[in-house]
């Protein structure tokens, strides 16, 4: 897939423009205070996601990455926490963590930004009732553009790729290590089980290259079902 990483200069601005995007798009919703029709597209995405990923989760190598991905990275729980507390330490992150990590964050941020504003749409467009594959879909198509779509896929493909490359520098990981006490007194418990999650899981996996192409392969095979209308398009 083509990477489309932000240049060193740019990460800083990226990873703080979009968590502040974050911030104004559910900051004022935390603590259980999100838009009800949100909260079941979220669900229904989530066991769509789930489903999909029956095996790798099953798999002893890719369960602990599955998790990440599903749970951490792109889930349905509230992530308003960990955002206001990225916010918190981001001139702290910019200034003492490699360029590398402030990338891979960047990243993170960026299609968690994407895919908060996506989400949004297609509960805006959904029409009432049950979610359904064929309601979902529907608003799958008029929430956004093919392109939109097609980037949250390789951001996704590129942040996997980053971490990987991440886990195996004993320094970084050390750190994070180190952070745990500090993360605590301050408040950014939820950022730092995030991040030691995202390290634990690639550590574990000892390489992510089948796992991720997986991924892709699937989700790009998904999205051109659900632009074309197919009747079943989360079916193998």
């Amino acid at each position: 897939m083509s990477s489309s990483a932000p240049a060193s200069g740019d990460a800083p601005a990226s990873l703080r423009q979009n968590l502040e995007k974050l911030r104004e798009l559910r900051g004022r919703e935390a603590h259980g205070h999100t838009p009800p029709r949100l909260v079941e597209v979220k669900a229904w995405q989530a066991g769509r996601l789930a489903r999909t990923y029956a095996d790798l989760a099953a798999n002893p190598r890719y369960a602990k990455a599955t998790s990440f991905f599903l749970d951490d990275l792109y889930g349905a729980k509230d992530f308003s926490g960990r955002d206001q507390a990225m916010l918190r330490i981001y001139p702290v992150m910019v200034r003492t963590l490699p360029t590398s990590a402030v990338e891979t964050a960047a990243l993170a941020i960026e299609v968690d930004a994407l895919s908060e504003e996506l989400d949004r749409r297609v509960a805006a467009c959904i029409e009432s009732g049950p979610v359904t594959e064929a309601s979902y879909g529907r608003a799958y198509r008029e929430a956004g553009t093919r392109a939109q779509r097609q980037r949250q896929i390789e951001l996704i493909d590129e942040v996997g790729k980053r971490l990987d490359v991440l886990v195996v520098k004993p320094f970084i990981y050390a750190t994070l290590k180190l952070m745990r006490g500090p993360a605590r007194l301050a408040g950014l418990d939820d950022l730092q089980v995030f991040l030691e999650h995202g390290f634990e899981a690639f550590r574990h996996m000892g390489g992510a290259v089948e796992f991720l192409a997986t991924i892709a392969e699937r989700e790009n095979r998904i999205l051109s079902r659900l632009f074309s209308g197919h009747p079943s398009p989360f079916s193998d």
